[in-house]
């Protein structure tokens, strides 16, 4: 369900409650960053999740219906980044945001892209094509959110990539039950396959020694994208933005740990992090950041 369909972000307030509403953990984090920048963030997502909520309405549009939507929303873009304003839909702040913070259209081309590979029957046989997926909707991300921080140095780009691919398969490993329910299994098939694991062991909702394995085996390989992503903290502007995403890395990461802690059952309930956990990752993301800027 959209929040408001026909004016999502004629303002940064309207831009701020979408966020708030719709992710939790990214509000709570955008708290650190300058007002400019968190006004800039509050937009970009606006649009994002509005175009989000295009693809996942699943319970009253047709396939054929969203995919006429993401076109018209293409267009949309089209518009905007013409510099036109008369698409009714309420997105001023967006164009302001993206004029302003000079971020490419192929990005949000590209995020649009990823949003229709969900329209489909979701079946990935190697890790280079789920990768591929995490590219298209959440390392573009990654790509999006360093303009808006200011990051200019292009050798950051693979870092941001990264840490949109760890955050994208968080998400994957913690929705496992959703997903199954909605059609989709993203996990890749050599993987599932490599640890005896079936169709119909998601349906069973089995958490024996095999399915525990292989959790074992993609936090693993999640948590090796945080690792990267890390190592390119350093281009981030120390004004905010470099803790507001050390912030939401350690957040996110953190669901991993919670899957961990209910012994990788991630069919009885939703691994979450909880408000107090996200005030300590606070503090600790903090003290880190001012024992560097000190070292520094």
């Amino acid at each position: 369900m959209m929040l408001v369909p026909n004016h999502i972000a004629e303002s940064f307030d309207d831009a701020r409650r979408y966020t708030r509403r719709y992710a939790k953990s990214f509000y709570f984090a955008s708290h650190v960053l300058p007002e400019e920048k968190r006004n800039a963030a509050y937009a970009v997502y606006a649009f994002c999740r509005f175009a989000d909520n295009l693809v996942d309405n699943e319970s009253t549009d047709s396939i054929a219906t969203r995919k006429d939507k993401i076109e018209k929303l293409r267009c949309m873009l089209t518009d905007i980044y013409n510099g036109l304003q008369g698409s009714g839909q309420g997105f001023k702040v967006f164009g302001e945001t993206v004029e302003r913070c000079c971020i490419p259209q192929q990005y949000f081309l590209d995020l649009l892209h990823g949003m229709k590979m969900d329209l489909t029957p979701v079946h990935y046989e190697t890790f280079k094509e789920l990768q591929e997926y995490c590219y298209y909707v959440a390392g573009v991300v990654g790509l999006i959110m360093s303009r808006v921080f200011g990051v200019t140095n292009p050798n950051a780009d693979r870092y941001a990539k990264d840490l949109g691919t760890a955050m994208q398969l968080t998400n994957i490993l913690r929705d496992v039950k959703e997903d199954y329910e909605r059609g989709r299994i993203y996990l890749p098939e050599v993987d599932l396959k490599e640890y005896r694991i079936s169709v119909a062991d998601f349906e069973k909702k089995c958490t024996g020694d095999s399915f525990k394995s292989f959790m074992r085996f993609q936090i693993d390989r999640a948590r090796l994208y945080y690792r990267s992503a890390s190592e390119g903290l350093g281009y981030i502007p120390d004004d905010g933005s470099r803790y507001c995403v050390k912030l939401m890395s350690g957040i996110y990461s953190d669901i991993l740990t919670e899957i961990e802690k209910q012994n990788y059952d991630v069919f009885s309930r939703r691994a979450v992090v909880s408000s107090r956990r996200k005030l300590v990752i606070a503090v600790s993301a903090w003290r880190n950041n001012v024992v560097e800027v000190t070292k520094c």
